[in-house]
C-alpha cells in the first residue's frame, strides 16, 4: 500500500492509503504503484485517480506537483 496525501491551498483533500495513483504529468499521465522510484513531477490540468479499499476516486485538478519517496505519495494541487 501507498501512503497518499493530497493537499490544496484550502484544505487536506485526502490523507490515507491507496493501492495506486494515476496523475496528469506535464508529459502525460503516469501511474504510481508500490515501490515506485523516487520522482518529483509537475502536473497539468486533468484528473487524479486513486484506488483504495473503498474503490476508485477521481479528483479534477488545475496543475500542481507530485513527489514520490519510499511508498509515500504527496500531491499539492489546485482543486477545480
Amino acid at each position: 500500500m501507498l501512503k497518499l496525501r493530497i493537499v490544496s491551498p484550502e484544505r487536506v483533500v485526502y490523507d490515507g492509503e491507496a493501492e495506486r495513483v494515476n496523475v496528469p504529468g506535464i508529459l502525460g499521465n503516469f501511474e504510481i504503484l508500490q515501490h515506485h522510484a523516487p520522482i518529483i513531477s509537475a502536473l497539468q490540468d486533468g484528473k487524479v485517480v486513486y484506488v483504495n479499499t473503498e474503490g476508485d476516486h477521481e479528483l479534477e485538478v488545475h496543475g500542481g506537483f507530485v513527489e514520490v519517496q519510499k511508498d509515500r505519495v504527496s500531491l499539492c494541487v489546485e482543486v477545480l
